[in-house]
């Protein structure tokens, strides 16, 4: 994920010695990866200890709302993964549609290889889970190993710290965001049961809207979040899985700027102008409507030369990571081991997603970036290595969040979901700690600045 601009602001206020670890703590790339660890321990703890029902109960329980002419009821558990991860999803469409406009798979040449190793990282995995549970009940879940958590990956990654090369995170980030949307697509199509025309119709009509007022040069971020909600709404009603309107929602969003940079740097300079000039009226901008006026000029020329899609990804970041993804993993996590855990171990479909994604991923990413760098479709990204190219395909065995997702969609059976999360915590984990010991090595006596010739 994109990461969330620091601020400039000086901080001086007793609330900010309060609040100002924990602000230093959000900034750290690893961050989002160490609360959702936290979380997945808690809800572990949690549903194998004497507390295990209360755990059931609080993610059972249904919550409604609307009116009883047209209300939406669901358990907990879905309210989390239907409308919360919507949220998330929206936030990986505006993460797509970003590098697809402007970012690494901008072009062919520079999307080359992310995309080659995303689908090696795909494909291989599913086939290996495939393989193991050909013909047998749980052949359903072959799209839980394919999945990348990108969070967990790079926050891996970070702990590195500046001995990892920029062009290695930039790889891992762009061949996870191509495996968002391949997840995307395999959730859309093959995870999608009974389809309502008429909802699938409105949701339609919606988009259509959407595109129309991003057309028509809309930029308020309400506007297209009420009408994502219509979208929302629509979507669940539709047999579709409600986060493909998130993505859906994102696409529409609009990002270009209003006004250029030449533009913008007139306009602020102009407005620090008029601002200093003021400066005899008094330092109280609440007393001084001149230094007011040039405020808000700058307001508005900031808001102006940020897209919005920008706005909205930085704006959202901090809540999906903080927020939404550790209520994610505490509402999904929670699985009971006891003694049940090493027959679950050699459950197909355990082992068939462990072994899909730590060794679909090694083998299906490395493999394909060799064979587009090989073929000279594209080409090893600066000052990065095989061996760190193998490290990080390792690291996109953590599959954590989208397997888990994935997973609750595959799964109707509880017995057979826990099972699923059981395999799916195991390959993450061993998936991590390889890819973390192999890059600690491939990394040994070099920096972030010096070029590892391929």
């Amino acid at each position: 994920m994109a990461h969330r601009p620091q601020s400039v602001l000086s901080r001086n206020a007793p609330i900010d010695k309060l609040v100002g670890p924990f602000q230093r703590f959000t900034q750290l790339e690893a961050a989002g990866g160490i609360v959702l660890i936290i979380f997945t321990v808690i809800a572990l703890v949690w549903a194998n200890s004497a507390w295990a029902q209360s755990y059931m109960d609080l993610f059972s329980t249904k919550f409604t709302v609307g009116v009883e002419s047209f209300k939406i009821s669901k358990p907990v558990l879905l309210w989390v993964n239907d409308g919360l991860m919507a949220i998330f999803f929206f936030v990986v469409g505006l993460e797509i549609k970003r590098e697809l406009l402007v970012g690494e798979l901008s072009s062919p040449r520079k999307a080359a290889v992310p995309l080659f190793a995303a689908i090696g990282g795909m494909l291989v995995p599913a086939a290996i889970f495939a393989a193991i549970n050909w013909n047998k009940p749980g052949i359903n879940g072959w799209g839980v190993p394919m999945a990348t958590d990108i969070a967990f990956a790079v926050g891996v990654l970070a702990l590195l710290g500046s001995r990892v090369p920029i062009a290695l995170k930039v790889f891992l980030t762009a061949l996870a965001i191509v495996d968002d949307l391949g997840a995307v697509m395999v959730i859309a199509i093959f995870y999608t049961e009974q389809i309502n025309m008429t909802a699938i119709a409105v949701s339609g009509g919606v988009l259509v809207i959407l595109t129309a007022i991003n057309l028509l040069g809309v930029r308020r971020p309400v506007v297209y979040i009420a009408l994502g909600l219509v979208l929302w709404v629509a979507v669940l009603k539709s047999g579709v899985h409600a986060t493909i309107a998130g993505v859906a929602l994102a696409m529409t969003i609009p990002a270009t700027m209003r006004i250029s940079g030449d533009r913008f740097l007139t306009v602020i300079r102009d407005a620090v102008s008029k601002f200093e000039s003021a400066a005899h009226r008094g330092e109280n901008i609440a007393k001084n409507q001149d230094r007011q006026a040039a405020v808000a000029h700058l307001e508005e020329a900031c808001e102006a030369v940020q897209p919005p899609l920008l706005r909205l990804e930085h704006a959202l970041l901090p809540f999906v990571a903080f927020v939404i993804m550790p209520i994610f993993a505490l509402a999904n996590a929670g699985v009971p081991l006891g003694e049940g855990l090493m027959s679950a171990l050699k459950n197909p479909i355990a082992y068939g997603i462990a072994l899909g994604l730590f060794f679909g991923n090694q083998i299906g990413i490395t493999g394909l970036t060799w064979i587009a760098v090989k073929t000279g479709i594209g080409s090893l990204p600066a000052g990065v290595n095989w061996r760190m190219i193998h490290g990080a395909s390792a690291l996109a065995g953590i599959g954590f969040t989208m397997s888990l997702f994935i997973a609750g969609l595959a799964f109707d059976d509880p017995a057979m979901l826990d099972v699923a999360k059981i395999g799916i915590l195991l390959g993450s984990l061993i998936s991590g700690m390889f890819g973390l010991i192999v890059l600690m090595m491939a990394l040994r006596g070099t920096d972030a600045h010096e070029a590892a010739p391929a």
